[in-house]
């Protein structure tokens, strides 16, 4: 039996849940990123990493990017659809290249409300949705973009717990 760790960093809820029915699925430790000594990561044969992305980064991600792991999974949360979302970006932004070819990365869909946004958070999502999406004519808005638009305000909730067969399926594989 493989001693896991699911470690998260969640700011608004959804990392969080999707770190808790990980850790149940595969009977492993779930901490909270602050909770945890990074020398205590190689105690564990694999290491499942959850965060958050804002603007373009994994929040906490470097807990795991900068202490050793024997064996490393890492799985985003964000509002994009990961079925038509191209992550390399942020990918190439969090990780070398030599940890890339090491790690398996899986992205889940999360939720936000609006309401409970921070004033720089509430400020980042006014400039984006004005300045940006807005500006993008109806015929050439996708439907995530529209969604956003659609949504903008109001508190929604995208995370399923089906999402995370993938990444249970892989870890028993390792």
């Amino acid at each position: 039996m493989k001693k896991i760790a699911v470690i998260y960093k969640s700011k608004h809820g959804t990392t969080k849940r999707y770190a808790e029915w990980i850790a149940e699925e595969l009977e492993a430790q779930l901490f909270e990123a602050s909770n945890i000594r990074p020398s205590q990561l190689m105690s564990y044969d694999v290491v499942i990493y959850g965060g958050g992305l804002y603007a373009g980064g994994i929040i906490g991600v470097k807990l795991v990017t900068e202490n050793a792991c024997k064996s490393l999974v890492v799985f985003t949360v964000g509002l994009a659809n990961p079925d038509s979302t191209d992550y390399s970006g942020i990918l190439q932004k969090n990780f070398t290249q030599e940890l890339l070819q090491k790690i398996k990365v899986f992205h889940l869909r999360g939720g936000i409300d609006y309401k409970k946004l921070g004033l720089v958070h509430k400020a980042m999502m006014a400039l984006l949705v004005k300045l940006k999406v807005e500006k993008i004519p109806p015929e050439k808005r996708t439907s995530e973009i529209q969604t956003m638009l659609d949504t903008y305000g109001e508190k929604v909730d995208f995370t399923d717990k089906a999402t995370i067969r993938p990444l249970i399926d892989y870890v028993h594989t390792l």
